[in-house]
């Protein structure tokens, strides 16, 4: 049986260096889902990214273990690929973590969109899971599809997420916070 979302909150990018969620992430769902819709960067080719704060810690830096595997299809040539790349892992680092796809271009038909799930973010026994799927459509006519999954290892709550392009500022969008239960 498909459990219900119980909508939470909304965050709008207009020219935001980053959308951060500070307040609702707690306790009260096991899973929480942040439905990514039209995410468009202020520069051109640029990646889409997160990071979360476990309680009371700041910087948006957690140490994360990830993998990643994509799609893409170029409009123009057909030019397909499947497959898995190593570059777009983390082993145990703390940079924010590409999700949905890879370098989004800025023109009006261009963004990212997708859903980022995070498993038991308020539990203080284990690791946190995540996974995001989405598509986006890069600066040089392709549409990719990424798949990214992977865990927060810390076992103190993660109460803060943070959403930011690789560089330069989200000139619009909006994230969708919903709890899972």
């Amino acid at each position: 049986m498909a459990e219900a979302l119980t909508f939470i909150s909304t965050a709008t990018a207009s020219d935001s260096a980053s959308l951060d969620i500070t307040s609702g992430i707690d306790s009260t769902y096991n899973e929480y889902q942040f439905h990514c819709v039209n995410m468009r960067p202020a520069s051109d080719n640029q990646d889409f990214k997160f990071q979360v704060n476990a309680s009371g810690q700041s910087g948006f830096n957690e140490v994360m273990t990830t993998t990643t595997f994509y799609a893409y299809n170029r409009e123009t040539t057909g030019a397909s690929w499947v497959g898995y790349d190593t570059n777009e892992d983390q082993a145990q680092g703390t940079a924010y973590q590409k999700i949905f796809t890879y370098d989004t271009g800025n023109d009006s038909d261009e963004s990212v969109s997708g859903i980022l799930t995070l498993f038991g973010p308020s539990d203080t026994t284990y690791v946190k899971h995540f996974s995001a799927v989405g598509n986006g459509t890069a600066a040089y006519g392709y549409t990719i599809s990424m798949a990214t999954s992977g865990y927060i290892n810390t076992t103190t709550a993660i109460d803060e997420i943070s959403f930011a392009f690789e560089s330069g500022n989200i000139a619009a969008g909006t994230v969708h916070m919903y709890g899972v239960g």
